[in-house]
Parts: C-alpha cells; structure tokens; sequence
C-alpha cells in the first residue's frame, strides 16, 4: 500500500525533531529529607505541529455560545468570537455550511490535470483548460479538504499534494472566505451595517474610492479588513449605479476616465436630470413648484440586489438631492430569497404583471418588482416611452456572453438597444467581463455604441464569493464595469449634400 502523502510528512517532521526532555517531579520518601533532583528522566515530547502549515490555536476550553444585548437592545447569540472563525466547511459549527459542504462534495469536480474535463474552459487561466479528453482519467468529485483553507477542492490527498501549486494561488483567498462565511453566521453585532443618515447637499461627497466615500458620507469608522468586505458586499449595488450617474462619478472622458464621448453625451443629460438647478421651491403652497418626473432604474435579470435591505439602496438615493427614483426589479428570480412575502399578488387589469409594488419606503423612492422576463413586459409597451433623460438599464453580472445564460438575452438584447437608453453592466471577473464585452461585440457591434470602456469597478464589493460547482473559480461582486447602448445616427440636410459634392466637382 502506498503510503499517504500526509504520513510522510509527519515522519519527516519525526525524524527531524531534536528530543526534549522534561524532569519528572520530585518525589518525596518519608523519614528522608526533600529533594529537587529528579530521579528519572520523563517520556521523549516531540515537538506538536499540524500536517497543515495553518497556525493552530490551543483552547483551554471549548467556547460555549451565550446570549447578550447589543448597543441596538436586541438579545443576541454569539456562536463564535473574532479569533476562532476558521472552520473546516464539513465540521463547521454552523449546519449551513455544513450542508454547502456536502453540496459541494457532490457537484465540485477534481481540477487536477489528469482528468477529463467536465465543461467547456472559460478562459486560459481555467484549470479545466489543463485536463486533456484522450489521456485523462474519469472525472471524480471533489472530496478532499484542504487543510490550510477548510474547503472540498480535490477527489484525494494525492491530487492536492501534487498539485498543490496550483491550488496555492487561490489558496488564502479561499480561506478568507471561509472565515467571511463564518463571521457573518457568527451571532456577532455588526455596526458596519449602520448607513449614513442623509446629510447637507453642500457637503460634497468624494467617491474616488470606497474610503473617500465613506469618509465624506460620515460613515463610522471601519477598522478591520473584515468591517470593510462586509459592508461593501452590500453597497456595492446601489454604489455602482451611482459612481457613474453622479455629476462628481471618478468616471469621466479626461485621461484614464474611461468615457467615451458617446458616453459624456448620454450621461450629461442624465446628470441634468439628476442634479436639477434651484427652484425656490418648498414645503408650502406660496412656494409650490412643478416637480419633474421620477427617474426610472431598471435592473434587470434581478436576483440578489432586489433583496438588499432598504437602507442600502436609500444610500444612493441620499446623493440626489430634490430628485425623486422608481426602481424597477425585473426577472425570472426577481422574488429569490423574499418567501416571506410569497404568494404574489394576482395579475389584475391595474396590474397586469403581478408587481409588488413598495411606495412607502421614502418619499424619494418607490420599489417595484416583476416576476417576468423583461422582453416579455417591454412587448406590451408598458413602461413606453423611453427617455434617454430619465430612464437608465442597469444588469448586474448578466452572462451575455456564457454559455449557459446567453440564451435568456437573445430577445432582450436588441429591445433594449432599440430604447438608446444606457445600458450600465457589471461583471464577476476579468475573464467574465471580456466573455460578456466579446459576444457583444461580435452580435451587436455595429448596433451599439460603448459609453464606458471595459474596467475594474472602483465600488466592486471587497469581499470574494466562492463558486460551490468549481471551488477555484474565485470571484466578488461587480468587480468589472462597463456601459453600452443602441447606435444613434446623425442626420444631415440633403441641401447640405449637394452643396458638398458641387464644391468637390469645382
């Protein structure tokens, strides 16, 4: 039997340890005098160290959750404290990790080289493109767990340890998330999630980077690393729209801005919506003035930001003063992770698509949400019409260009270039983003025009997420940014032309 990868070391580590000797505790005879000399040497202590390079911590006594009272005066659990987050994902404390674990161990596949591959490569730095269909062995599950990140990502120990190189560069991100994971299911008082209150429009708001942000906006004071990916796992949506709508976005058409003319163009007139100039008007009938429509933001393919709590989408609304949104969530899993208020409300004349419509939020924001493809709803001519100054397309990580979800925009990609409102789009990773741009490009290219060139999102959520089908493909919300839409022509007079071409014969 070949021995384990894990026995070898441990007998390296034997054989390499120096012997320690401890004396015995002084034995007392009676009717002798008290002696300090041990008599015999104690048992050889070898040195204590784990197969795996992690840092083990020794506990006295396992920690026992208790209940307490946090600042808010809500009795709490804590379950785990600050310095025992790491956790393997089988043994986790929390059952829901648990279960991702055994989800993982059934649906994750073995990277290792000498597999088949199990799907198409997404790009070059895919360890599936490494895996070969004529030489490879038959794919197995992902069964092993690493060690140093707690997480199933090989079929054996053999596999980890040859290709442990490989795994290395992904390695301690994915045991960040692990200790994320756990943090957040910790019982722990989160403050971070305690937004700014709306402040003086004359108090100009740096959004440079997520710390001029949250500095200018009068945040409390985030300390840790953790605090920090935390918080912008939520702010990331409602700041992405805003960092490029707001009159003082970080993206402009100076140098390294990233806008293209077309662009300036598009978003000018948004932005002269958005920031409108003083009326004189205000709360009373002496001083009454016409206020102009709402500014409609429609998300499409909608999934995880329709559920963000209220308060972080009002931290948008905060940095447009005296101006009024209607948000729209539109998809086929725009109502994910809301069963609470399940069923949907029945398809009436009033309303045709079932929207659960929340109008009390503030008086500058109204929440709709559809259950419906967007393609379906824009054919009935429902929200018509469009207006390139008041209405705006946002997708969050919409996979124009995998595979696996290209299909569900075949019909709604050329509806909404035909709108020529801008499109703002994100994407998971670099290699996401350049598939999406890619087939956008070949489908569309001479139907659309780019408003934002392709880039690294400065608002892109700081926190990784982990993919429970493929282990290795690391990846954080919104992490890439871009923004498109349908091609406008310029006209010109037919007297124009003839005068052109008489100069040219001349």
């Amino acid at each position: 039997m070949k021995p384990s990868y894990a026995r070898n070391r441990f007998l390296s580590l034997i054989k390499g340890a120096r012997p320690q000797f401890r004396p015995s505790p002084p034995i007392r005879i009676p009717g002798r005098p008290h002696s300090t000399k041990a008599l015999a040497p104690s048992k050889l202590i070898l040195p204590r160290r784990g197969i795996s390079s992690t840092a083990s911590r020794g506990f006295e006594k396992a920690f026992e959750p208790f209940e307490y009272v946090d600042p808010e005066g809500i009795t709490r659990k804590l379950i785990l404290t600050e310095d025992n987050l790491f956790h393997s994902f089988t043994h986790s404390p929390i059952p829901e990790l648990r279960k991702r674990a055994a989800f993982m161990r059934q649906h994750a596949y073995c990277p290792h080289p000498s597999h088949k591959p199990t799907r198409i490569p997404h790009s070059a730095a895919d360890l599936e493109s490494r895996k070969s269909s004529a030489t490879g062995t038959q794919p197995a599950h992902a069964n092993f767990e690493c060690p140093d990140c707690g997480v199933p990502v090989y079929c054996c120990e053999e596999h980890w340890a040859d290709d442990y190189e490989a795994h290395l560069e992904v390695c301690d991100i994915i045991r960040e998330i692990n200790e994320d994971d756990h943090d957040l299911r910790s019982g722990r008082f989160f403050g971070e999630f305690r937004f700014a209150e709306p402040q003086m429009e004359e108090i100009l708001v740096n959004m440079s980077s997520w710390d001029t942000y949250l500095y200018t906006r009068d945040y409390d004071a985030l300390n840790e690393d953790r605090e920090m990916r935390q918080a912008t796992k939520l702010l990331t949506y409602p700041m992405t729209i805003a960092s490029v709508l707001h009159e003082l976005s970080p993206y402009n058409i100076r140098r390294g801005g990233r806008m293209t003319p077309e662009g300036l163009k598009s978003f000018s007139a948004l932005r002269h919506t958005l920031h409108p100039p003083r009326t004189g008007g205000g709360d009373s009938w002496k001083n009454l003035r016409l206020v102009p429509p709402s500014v409609r933001i429609f998300v499409l393919g909608a999934r995880a930001e329709s559920s963000l709590p209220r308060e972080a989408w009002m931290q948008m609304v905060y940095l447009f003063h005296r101006v009024q949104f209607s948000m729209h969530f539109i998809g086929p899993e725009a109502m994910a992770n809301r069963e609470s208020e399940l069923p949907l409300p029945e398809r009436t004349p009033l309303n045709p698509f079932g929207a659960v419509v929340e109008d009390r939020i503030s008086d500058a924001l109204k929440i709709s949400t559809f259950v419906e493809y967007y393609h379906t709803i824009h054919k009935t001519g429902y929200f018509y019409p469009y207006d390139p100054y008041f209405d705006v397309f946002v997708v969050f990580h919409p996979g124009f260009g995998n595979p696996a979800s290209m299909h569900e925009w075949e019909e709604t990609l050329p509806l909404l270039l035909e709108t020529k409102v801008p499109i703002i789009a994100t994407g998971y990773s670099p290699a996401d983003m350049e598939q999406d741009v890619n087939h956008l490009q070949k489908r569309f290219g001479n139907e659309m025009d780019i408003l934002l060139e392709p880039g690294e999102n400065k608002f892109r959520s700081l926190r990784w997420d982990l993919n429970d089908m493929d282990p290795h493909d690391v990846t954080c919300s919104n992490w890439g940014l871009y923004a498109f839409r349908g091609k406008r022509y310029e006209t010109m007079r037919k007297e124009e032309e003839k005068e052109e071409h008489s100069e040219r014969t001349k």
